[in-house]
């Protein structure tokens, strides 16, 4: 049977749509086709007990549900001590009562542990909250002198003066005066909060939905992840929960910031998805963390002790879940806890390779190192063919 042109032309099509598709796949690279799911099999693996994955790890083809659930962290078999030494001699501290945590039924700002937090809170509890008792006990005085001095009984016939120069004067130059007090002040505050002396323990704070990672890139690049614990009632049996040792309910983390007492630390913050916000009240400092921006603050702890925060900016359905523990230790303990997480210490030398494995290393380059040597000339042959 004869088939039309119209259809030949239509074979021929099909025929050339299948070669250039052909063509295609096979000029994909390996990378570019495996399936998402299977990316984070190239990424960074982190180091230490806690070795979790990674915001950048996760696929992104993954389930809303896979998604919204606590990046995962080294499993328990047991719910530990949070005094539990470790192998290098470390030990986790305990919270102490009333001391970086929020207290019940509380008034005021938490006890401040850095410098700067000590000077804010004295300029707001003493100067600030002074300043306001002050104009309302004034304001309050005017208003009652003026109900009783100008009732239609004392005064029967009113006032007809409508301008005051003195008095315009005054109204107008005593708030400037006021709102100059309270500027200077602010202004040292925070020249002084935006100023950080030379840092001695630089971590990156990464802030995702809806956990943290802490990484310390002056102490080998290791990378911590810090996810809420749940109470025992909302584990599984076997998986780690909650207990006082910990801290606070919503306010615990299985894998804790720690940073040295008496150290200036500066905190490099961002964010992986949508604005998180980090702050440690203690600590007084706050700031954003802002996908593709890196913000900056630091902090000189003078006090040991464990410091809760929050992620202050909301970031999504679970933003009431993303606890910050910081835990301040002496520099022995914190050089301790650094080793326990695989880490090294700024200037320490990498332990030296066996003189054998160092020879065999040389043998094995040499011929390595040879080889452009003798392909170099075919490679110029070839490009003399062509030319």
């Amino acid at each position: 049977m004869l088939q039309s042109p119209t259809q030949v032309t239509g074979v021929k099509m099909k025929l050339i749509a299948w070669a250039i598709a052909l063509a295609a796949a096979g000029l994909t690279p390996a990378a570019a086709q495996t399936p998402q799911a299977a990316q984070p099999q190239a990424t960074q693996q982190v180091t230490g007990p806690a070795a979790a994955t990674a915001p950048s790890e996760r696929a992104q083809g993954q389930s809303l549900d896979a998604a919204n659930a606590p990046a995962p962290s080294t499993p328990a078999t047991a719910n530990p001590a949070a005094t539990q030494a470790t192998e290098t001699g470390f030990a986790y501290g305990l919270p102490e009562k009333h001391i970086g945590v929020p207290i019940k039924a509380g008034t005021g700002i938490q006890e401040q542990v850095t410098e700067i937090g000590r000077g804010a809170a004295v300029f707001h509890n003493i100067w600030l909250l002074g300043l306001c008792a002050i104009i309302s006990i004034f304001v309050l005085a005017l208003l009652g002198y003026t109900m009783l001095r100008f009732r239609r009984g004392a005064n029967p016939t009113p006032s007809r003066t409508s301008h005051n120069t003195a008095l315009e004067v005054i109204w107008t130059l005593v708030p400037v005066l006021i709102l100059v007090a309270i500027a200077i002040p602010s202004m040292r505050l925070l020249n002084k909060q935006y100023s950080p002396p030379p840092a001695d323990v630089t971590i990156k704070v990464t802030g995702n939905q809806w956990f943290w990672t802490y990484s310390y890139p002056d102490h080998g690049g290791f990378e911590i992840v810090s996810n809420m614990l749940k109470e025992k009632a909302d584990v599984k049996a076997g998986d780690r929960f909650r207990t006082d040792a910990d801290g606070p309910p919503l306010l615990a983390v299985d894998e804790r910031m720690v940073i040295p007492v008496g150290k200036t630390v500066k905190f490099l913050v961002t964010a992986n998805d949508v604005i998180h916000a980090f702050w440690v009240p203690a600590f007084w400092s706050k700031i954003d963390a802002n996908p593709g921006q890196v913000n900056q603050i630091w902090a000189k702890v003078d006090r040991p002790g464990v410091y809760f925060g929050q992620c202050t900016e909301l970031c999504g359905a679970r933003h009431a879940y993303m606890p910050i523990v910081v835990e301040v230790v002496p520099e022995a303990q914190f050089n301790a806890w650094v080793a326990s997480k695989g880490g090294t210490l700024p200037g320490a030398k990498p332990a030296a390779a066996p003189a054998g494995a160092a020879n065999a290393a040389t043998a094995a380059a040499a011929p390595a190192e040879a080889e452009p040597a003798e392909a170099q000339p075919a490679t110029n042959q070839a490009a003399t063919a062509q030319n």
